[in-house]
């Protein structure tokens, strides 16, 4: 199990705002694990006793609204801390995070958090950041979801993507989505997600190959999410 002094992904994150005394404390105290992919770290409505910082791999974090559509909030990758704001606010999760690839992950207990976001100002005010960067995104999913379409929001989802993720040697972005988790980003079914996608193929702007999804026209991708 490596030490958190010595593990270069702190440095992605509001750990790296602690003192080696602090660092060694969680190095005592969290515990390491695997997550297969498709396996759930945590549910909504779940008492999170802790934070994850993720080692590697990547997640999707969704709500469920009240007709049983799922809505995928963000794709938070390795460096990323969560579960924070359940354990600022003291609530159950609102969330769900799933594994979308095999997950490394360290769970760090709340009483050693709260500790220090109790003694650590430098620490609290970096996770505060975070925060509040989170609810910008949210901010601005609420006027995309009100005010684009489905087509724009779609673009501006692979854009992000592409930008997000590294892409391999030929081109394709480094997360693989199925057809419903691409339609749970821009909030449409699934059938209109795969007959969008299939439209942009023809097009030639982009290129996919089962999940795996490469831009050929980023200008022409850049127009349609603005809405031309």
């Amino acid at each position: 199990m490596s030490k958190c002094e010595q593990c270069i992904v702190r440095q992605f994150n509001s750990l790296k705002h602690l003192s080696k005394e602090e660092l060694l404390r969680i190095s005592a105290c969290k515990t390491s694990k695997t997550i297969k992919k498709g396996e759930v770290l945590f549910s909504e409505g779940e008492h999170l006793n802790g934070v994850f910082c993720i080692k590697d791999g990547v997640c999707k974090v969704s709500k469920m609204s009240e007709n049983g559509r799922n809505q995928i909030i963000s794709l938070v990758q390795k460096g990323n801390l969560l579960g924070e704001r359940s354990l600022v606010s003291e609530e159950v999760s609102n969330l769900k995070a799933v594994a979308l690839n095999d997950m490394e992950v360290c769970f760090i207990p709340k009483e050693e958090i709260i500790r220090d976001l109790e003694k650590n100002n430098t620490f609290t005010m970096s996770i505060l950041k975070d925060m509040a960067t989170s609810l910008k995104s949210a901010d601005n999913l609420i006027v995309d979801m009100a005010q684009k379409t489905v087509k724009q929001r779609l673009a501006e989802a692979l854009l992000h993507l592409h930008t997000k993720f590294n892409n391999d040697s030929e081109g394709y972005i480094g997360v693989h989505l199925s057809r419903e988790d691409i339609a749970n980003i821009i909030g449409t079914a699934t059938e209109s997600a795969i007959r969008l996608l299939s439209d942009l193929k023809k097009k030639k702007i982009i290129e996919f190959h089962g999940k795996e999804i490469k831009i050929l026209d980023e200008i022409a991708l850049e127009k349609i999410a603005q809405g031309f």
